[in-house]
């Protein structure tokens, strides 16, 4: 199943979900998305999480967003680096950024 755009000719990035975080979006581990630019304005994490709800999240979002951040127990890795080291919630995206979210949190 192909992840919605918002354009063609705007900032390209993928997204990745594993460790379970996947099943809250359809068991689609990859989506490949194109964000809107055309306000010229630069997209950061804050902001993409906000279209991640909006846009590809299927199922119970509290499982993976709480007060406007991602849930603790989500490792954030952007371009394979913890997103800690890149500023968290205010990195500024980049052309084919790869932004993977690793879900820790395991029933018993």
């Amino acid at each position: 199943m192909a992840a919605p755009r918002t354009s063609l000719d705007g900032l390209q990035i993928r997204l990745e979900f594993s460790g379970g975080a996947e099943l809250l979006f359809d068991k689609v581990k990859s989506h490949d998305v194109a964000l809107d630019t055309s306000n010229g304005e630069q997209w950061n994490i804050r902001e993409l999480l906000v279209w991640i709800k909006d846009n590809i999240l299927k199922e119970r979002p509290e499982l993976f967003i709480q007060n406007g951040t991602v849930r603790p127990g989500i490792l954030v890795l952007v371009n394979d680096a913890d997103w800690e080291l890149m500023g968290e919630l205010d990195y500024k995206l980049q052309p084919s950024d790869r932004i993977v979210f690793i879900s820790t949190l395991h029933g018993g």
